[in-house]
């Protein structure tokens, strides 16, 4: 029996609260396998497992208030009841593939005219401090056959999508967990038998009605559509009414939405009238549970309100001077480098060069403590159809105009494919969020926790300006920083934001670091 204790806090830290369980009494555990989530008033501390074996008793519950060294529960070690001993996660495990003790036998593995192995699909790793996910889509019903490395289903934890492929070529069987249903990295999704033996299985009788299920989700219950397919709607500007689903109970995959979007539009009949009986307000209501990254986004959102003192002050800059720039040197610019000359580079070299003078913008509360950042890791807030994320452009004060304009066009590729990693959206220092591109002319932006400065961009607009006593009219941009009053005061903020109006105004100052 191995004792799982609290462990240091951290200096000055002697208590703190139980969160999440991970797992619960009988659950097999892994080494360093995450077992619990503690709170202190500072940071948050994962308490991994010291031994593999079987979770017994746990001693201290969620909400309970625990001191350093107090015990948290208590795990058997080795293999528990029956279950495979732990291993460190594969390469394999990492693809969604089967553990060390269910791998196949050699005479089925090969995927030869055998019977074949039955082997298991596991959830993969997740990332950093990710311990769950949710089964946002099968692709596959069971007993239909599947390609190695074919998709199978797609996850979403509270910051990216994880797909999940086929850890071998044979027939899918016994779906273990559902669509909806939420699962823990290394738990088991499904199983598949390997090799051609049962690789062209009919379906089942019952099955059949399914196969026939109207595109529009009507099948008797709610279906949910592909994220693909959602996000390829979102950008094609295609409603679901437009759409036939071929999937699953009607499930709208993407080349459904290829296909809709490439159909004549005489070729779509018109949608039928709705029947005018009349109904009350539920009947015209839809409820939609919230995806894992919608959930994170509005408890980290309001967290920040929560917790910051933030106030937002407001500028205004002239955008000729870069618009000009731009305009001159973009072909040869692409030229060169292989990749547009856009404004975000601007604003990124100008926010960097503020950061210099005002630090604290670019630094961050840790309990009574004030941490600098002698770089500036910053944050590009992008637009999703799941959802706001914010990958991050490591270093971009060491970065020349090319190779930030090349290292956002990158993040903005993964982003949109949700294909966004854990590292890449982890570590940001300070944030830049342009509302302008959907045609915001102010806002405020909220602050990304734990950082103290945000950014706000906005459209550009031809306003008239008094120029040298004359009017004139110019390209006009509101600017908008959002900081934490509790270490950057009002002067600090201003400042800030005037030197980011300077440079633009004036890229020559980069040049010059002036």
């Amino acid at each position: 029996m191995t004792e799982v204790r609290v462990p240091t806090l951290g200096e000055s830290v002697s208590e703190a609260t139980v969160a999440t369980w991970f797992k619960k009494p009988g659950d097999s555990v892994a080494v360093d396998e995450m077992l619990c989530e503690l709170e202190t008033d500072k940071v948050t501390v994962e308490v991994p497992s010291p031994v593999a074996g079987t979770l017994g008793e746990i001693i201290a519950n969620e909400g309970d208030t625990v001191g350093v060294d107090a015990l948290l529960a208590q795990i058997d070690e080795g293999a528990g009841s029956g279950d495979a001993p732990a291993k460190p996660a594969s390469e394999e495990d990492t693809k969604g593939g089967y553990s060390g003790a269910d791998t196949p036998k050699e005479s089925g593995a090969d995927g030869g005219d055998g019977g074949g192995d039955e082997i298991d699909v596991m959830v993969p790793t997740l990332g950093e401090s990710v311990s769950e996910a949710t089964i946002a889509t099968w692709f596959k019903s069971e007993g239909d056959a599947v390609e190695a490395d074919e998709m199978l289903c797609e996850l979403e934890t509270d910051k990216v999508s994880v797909e999940v492929p086929a850890p071998a070529a044979g027939t899918l069987g016994k779906i273990l967990k559902g669509e909806g249903e939420t699962v823990e990295a290394g738990g088991k999704l499904a199983t598949m038998t390997t090799g051609s033996g049962g690789a062209k299985a009919p379906a089942k009788s019952d099955d059949a009605p399914k196969a026939e299920a109207p595109s529009g989700g009507e099948s008797g219950r709610d279906v949910e559509d592909a994220p693909s397919a959602k996000k390829a709607m979102a950008e094609k500007g295609i409603s679901r009414d437009q759409v036939s689903g071929s999937g699953r109970d009607g499930r709208v995959m993407k080349e459904d939405v290829a296909k809709a979007g490439s159909a004549p539009k005489s070729d779509s009949p018109a949608p039928a009238p709705k029947s005018p009986t009349p109904a009350g307000d539920a009947d015209r209501e839809e409820r939609v549970k919230m995806t894992r990254l919608r959930q994170t986004i509005a408890k980290r959102l309001k967290e920040a309100q929560n917790t910051a003192a933030m106030l937002t002050t407001y500028n205004e800059v002239d955008m000729t001077a870069v618009m000009e720039l731009r305009n001159e040197y973009k072909d040869l610019f692409l030229k060169k480098h292989g990749v547009k000359l856009g404004f975000m580079s601007f604003f990124t070299k100008a926010c960097c060069h503020a950061l210099q003078e005002v630090p604290e913008v670019n630094a961050e509360i840790d309990g009574t403590d004030v941490v600098y950042h002698h770089f500036v890791h910053m944050g590009i807030a992008v637009g999703t159809p799941t959802g706001l994320v914010v990958p991050v452009v490591r270093d971009a004060d060491a970065m020349s105009f090319a190779e930030i304009e090349k290292t956002i066009n990158d993040l903005g590729v993964k982003a949109r494919d949700g294909k966004l990693s854990m590292a890449d959206m982890q570590g940001g220092t300070f944030t830049i969020s342009n509302g302008g591109v959907y045609g915001s002319l102010m806002s405020s932006p909220i602050l990304n926790p734990p950082q103290s400065g945000i950014l706000g961009m906005h459209k550009i607009q031809e306003r008239p300006m008094v120029i040298g006593g004359e009017i004139k009219i110019r390209p006009m941009m509101y600017l908008a920083l959002s900081y934490d009053h509790r270490i950057v005061d009002g002067k600090g903020a201003v400042t800030f934001l005037v030197r980011v109006k300077e440079a633009l105004e004036d890229p020559r100052r980069l040049l010059m670091d002036l």
